[in-house]
């Protein structure tokens, strides 16, 4: 198994020193070669760096101004378009119920994932931050309603170590053939 994914933890804490280019540049570049269904590479990511921008993010996800300590954020954005042509109206909400818009967002997590992955390879943190909502954050960051904003990212060097947590046993949650 990758030691990045028995390594990566979710780091709330980060020290204060920057992000260097090549390294967000390489995360993002392992996003950008993440799978997606019918090759349809629904993701976009805004790199926020900038204090005042930062500090806005973590305004709408719900003040947790541990975000702050994070020298970059990286949202991961599904473009809705990628799925549904024709279809200019369509709005996607925690509340949607459509399985194209489904896809999409399986998709842009997957490429989320691949990100975090590669930060922690690159000796990185990340919090993977979801507790907003569409309508307080899309405004912030300029993004129009038929995206989707799948997570923030918070990317930096760790300043804590967490131990890692408890984790099921592989018997408690595979089935095999069937339920």
């Amino acid at each position: 198994m990758l030691t990045s994914i028995e390594t990566r933890r979710s780091i709330r804490k980060y020290e204060d020193r920057p992000v260097e280019d090549e390294k967000t540049t390489a995360i993002l570049e392992s996003a950008r070669w993440a799978p997606s269904g019918n090759n349809t590479q629904p993701w976009h990511f805004i790199v926020i760096q900038s204090q005042e921008m930062r500090e806005k993010v973590a305004a709408v996800s719900h003040q947790q101004k541990w975000m702050l300590t994070a020298p970059v954020h990286i949202a991961c954005v599904a473009d809705l378009s990628s799925r549904i042509t024709g279809h200019p109206e369509v709005v996607l909400t925690e509340v949607s119920s459509q399985h194209e818009l489904k896809q999409v967002i399986r998709d842009t997590a997957i490429a989320a994932e691949h990100l975090v992955l590669e930060a922690e390879n690159q000796g990185l943190g990340t919090c993977w931050v979801a507790w907003f909502t569409q309508e307080e954050i899309r405004p912030v960051l300029g993004i129009p309603d038929d995206k989707y904003v799948v997570a923030v990212i918070t990317v930096g060097y760790p300043a804590h170590a967490p131990a890692p947590t408890p984790r099921k046993k592989l018997s408690d949650i595979v089935r095999w053939e069937t339920w």
